[in-house]
C-alpha cells in the first residue's frame, strides 16, 4: 500500500532510466519537470520540438541540454509524430505532451499504422496524495472517455488495474461509484456497477475486488458505510474510484486539487507506453511525479 506520491519516485528510482520522448517540448513548466525527473535519475530527456525557443527555455531554467537527444520540429503536430515514431522504434519508452493540444496529439497516438494502439480503449488514470485519507487514492477515467459504454468501463477498469499491478498492488480495491449505494434501474451507473462487481466475481475481471454501487462517502469513509450499514471488502478503504463519465470524473479530479489540497500524479494507460498528458493547470510537482508514475510503471 502506497501512502505518499514521493513512494512512486523511489520505485521509479530503483529501476532503470527509462527515455522520455517530448512532443512539442518548448514548454517551460514542462520542461522544468523533465529537468528535475532527469536530477531525480529517474529518465533520459529526449526532446521534439522548436529548438530555438527550448534553447531559450533551457536557459531559463538553467537545463543543460548537452547531453539530451534533440529534434528540431516546430510544428507542434509533426513534433507528436516524431516523438511517436522515436517510441515505435525502440528509441523511447514514455511519451510526454508538451506545448501540443491533446487532439494533434492523440491523432498520432491512434494512428492506425504508425501510431501506438494496443487495441482496446485509452484512458487517465490518476493517483492523488491527500491530507484527508489514509493512503493514495486513483480515480479514473477524468479526462479520455466522455461517456463510456459498459464495454469501455471494463477495459478502463483493466487499464487503472493494470497501472495498481505493476506499482506492487496485487489485488487493489475498486469501488464503482454513482450518487448512491443501491442499485436503482433509472440510474444506469448503479446497474453498470452491479453488473461490474459480478464479473470481478466470477473472474472476468481479474487482479482486483470491485464492489459497487457505492456512493462516494462511503467508497473512502468507513464510517459513512457503517452508518449506512454498507458491508464491504471495499467501502472506507477504496484504492481506486471508477466514475460513472468525465463530468464526474473531472469534477472529482479538480475539486481535490483545487479545494481539498491534494497532490496528483496521472498517465493515459492503453497504448504500447504510458502517456504523460498533464493540464497545463497542474503544478510542476503534479507533473514531475506523473513521470515518475509513468517510469515506475513503463
Amino acid at each position: 500500500m502506497l501512502k505518499t506520491l514521493s513512494q512512486i519516485t523511489d520505485l521509479a528510482k530503483s529501476k532503470t532510466k527509462r527515455r522520455l520522448a517530448v512532443a512539442a517540448a518548448d514548454d517551460k513548466h514542462v520542461l522544468e519537470a523533465v529537468k528535475k525527473a532527469q536530477e531525480e535519475g529517474i529518465i533520459e530527456a529526449v526532446l521534439v520540438g522548436n529548438m530555438e525557443n527550448i534553447e531559450k527555455i533551457a536557459l531559463e531554467i538553467d537545463l543543460d541540454l548537452s547531453n539530451i537527444e534533440l529534434h528540431d520540429e516546430k510544428n507542434a503536430y509533426k513534433a507528436s509524430v516524431k516523438a511517436v515514431e522515436l517510441i515505435r522504434e525502440g528509441k523511447a519508452e514514455i511519451l510526454m505532451k508538451g506545448l501540443v493540444s491533446t487532439g494533434p496529439l492523440m491523432k498520432a497516438v491512434l494512428d492506425k499504422e504508425k501510431g501506438l494502439r494496443k487495441g482496446g480503449t485509452l484512458s487517465h488514470v490518476a493517483f492523488f496524495e491527500s491530507p484527508y485519507y489514509h493512503k493514495l487514492l486513483g480515480v479514473t477515467d477524468a479526462a479520455m472517455n466522455v461517456a463510456p459504454e459498459f464495454a469501455e468501463k471494463v477495459d478502463i477498469i483493466k487499464n487503472a488495474v493494470e497501472a495498481f499491478n505493476k506499482l506492487g498492488y496485487e489485488k487493489p480495491k475498486v469501488a464503482v461509484v454513482g450518487a448512491v449505494e443501491t442499485v436503482n434501474l433509472k440510474m444506469e451507473a448503479t446497474t453498470d456497477a452491479a453488473i461490474l462487481t459480478m464479473m470481478n466475481k466470477r473472474g472476468q475481471i481479474k487482479g482486483c475486488v470491485i464492489d459497487g454501487p457505492l456512493a462516494l462517502d462511503n467508497a473512502v469513509s468507513k464510517e459513512s458505510a457503517k452508518q449506512k450499514k454498507v458491508e464491504s471488502e471495499v467501502a472506507g478503504d477504496v484504492d481506486l474510484i471508477v466514475t460513472p463519465d468525465i463530468e464526474a470524473g473531472n469534477i472529482l479530479y479538480k475539486s481535490m486539487n483545487f479545494i481539498g489540497g491534494a497532490t496528483t500524479a496521472a498517465v493515459i494507460m492503453g497504448a504500447q507506453v504510458p502517456i504523460v498528458l498533464t493540464s497545463r493547470a497542474d503544478s510542476e510537482k503534479s507533473k514531475m511525479m506523473s513521470i515518475s508514475l509513468a517510469a515506475a510503471i513503463g
